[in-house]
C-alpha cells in the first residue's frame, strides 16, 4: 500500500474531523441522504455525457473523479452519523459477494470476449 493510501476506518476519521472543524455538526441524515442523492445524479450527468450519447455543454467540466469523490464524501458522511463501520461492512459485503456470485459472472457467457 502506498504511502498516501487512506484506509475507509482512516477516511471516516477524517470526515468526522473535517465535519467538527469546518461543518459544525452534521446536517441530518435526511438532509444528507438528499445530499447524497444529488452528488449521484450529478455523478450520472457527467458518466452520460462522457461514456453516454449526450455531449458536454460549453463550460461544463468532464470532472469524473471530483463527482465520484463527492458521492465518497457524503457516504461516508451518513455512515459516521448512523454509527456504521464501513470498514466492517465492506469486508461483509466483499464475502457475500464472494460466496454469492463465484461461479455466477465466470459462467455468464455474456461476459465472456
Amino acid at each position: 500500500m502506498r504511502p498516501d493510501d487512506i484506509s475507509i476506518r482512516k477516511m471516516q476519521r477524517i470526515v468526522d474531523e473535517w465535519v467538527h472543524e469546518y461543518g459544525v455538526r452534521y446536517f441530518s441524515e435526511l438532509t444528507n441522504m438528499a445530499c447524497l442523492t444529488e452528488e449521484v445524479g450529478e455523478l450520472a450527468r457527467v458518466m452520460a455525457r462522457k461514456y453516454g450519447d449526450q455531449s458536454f455543454k460549453a463550460g461544463e467540466k468532464e470532472n469524473l473523479g471530483e463527482e465520484m469523490a463527492d458521492v465518497l464524501f457524503v457516504l461516508v458522511c451518513l455512515a459516521n452519523q448512523t454509527g456504521v463501520n464501513l470498514t466492517e461492512e465492506f469486508r461483509k459485503t466483499m464475502e457475500k459477494k464472494t460466496n454469492r456470485d463465484s461461479l455466477r459472472h465466470i459462467a455468464n457467457p455474456k461476459l465472456q470476449a
